[in-house]
């Protein structure tokens, strides 16, 4: 299959933008999507292929479905859902608002926008979504706790969906990209500092991208985070909070 069209929201920084410019050295075109038109002008000047660039809010769910309106029939094969943020804090102490706008950003944009294309996708048996989630997808976090808890919304989402494709033979393939530390903007946003070492947003954003390729489900970059997260699974639920609190405390500010 030649792979034509790529949406990515999110696209401005970290691994979005990473893996805007990986895919344009596919050849494949883009189409990209975050708030700042400065980031994203600079990624079309920088690559090859056709870029369109749409500057929303993706906060808001009527600009989601504006995003989706706006682009249906563009014949998109490749949706990335790569939009989101976090906050550090203790769960009484942390800003309602913004977590009630991370819980919109992070489960509501994606709830949105993986269902109105996958019914495209599946009505043309064909197409690739990439959801960005995390390793905290499979864990709990606190003192990230409203983060670690969007991030598994988002894998389980996409592990229930991968079982309805499949039973239903479709052609089309869901992924989701579990990483653990990654060099971005995360930290700044969160307010808060990884202390151990990250892997780099180019990195991720290859390896993800060939990984979904491979039609792979649970794309986990990086030999550490396979690791942890093999071994999570082997060690009681209140050990594991308390390991998870001791790594999110080394990174308050």
């Amino acid at each position: 299959m030649i792979f034509i069209k790529c949406l990515i929201t999110g696209a401005s920084s970290g691994i979005g933008r990473s893996m805007a410019y990986y895919m344009a050295s596919l050849g494949i075109d883009l189409i990209l999507v975050a708030r700042r038109s400065g980031r994203l002008n600079e990624i079309k000047n920088n690559v090859k292929v056709n870029v369109k660039i749409i500057v929303l809010d993706l906060l808001d769910s009527k600009n989601v479905y504006k995003l989706y309106n706006m682009v249906k029939k563009e014949n998109i094969d490749i949706l990335i859902n790569n939009a989101g943020f976090g906050l550090f804090g203790m769960f009484y102490k942390t800003d309602l608002d913004r977590e009630l706008e991370m819980i919109d950003l992070n489960i509501k944009t994606y709830h949105i926008l993986t269902k109105l294309f996958l019914k495209d996708f599946v009505k043309r048996d064909s197409g690739y979504i990439l959801n960005v989630a995390s390793s905290a997808g499979f864990l709990s976090g606190p003192r990230l706790s409203t983060y670690y808890a969007t991030k598994n919304y988002v894998t389980k989402l996409t592990l229930a969906l991968y079982e309805e494709l499949r039973h239903e033979n479709s052609n089309v393939h869901i992924s989701v990209l579990c990483p653990g530390p990654v060099e971005t903007e995360f930290n700044k946003v969160a307010k808060g500092k990884f202390k151990i070492n990250s892997l780099t947003s180019d990195y991720v954003a290859k390896y993800a991208i060939s990984k979904m390729f491979k039609n792979k489900l649970i794309i986990v970059p990086g030999l550490f985070v396979k690791l942890g997260l093999f071994f999570n699974r082997f060690i009681p639920w209140k050990l594991s909070l308390k390991i998870t609190y001791h790594i999110q405390k080394r990174k308050a500010r």
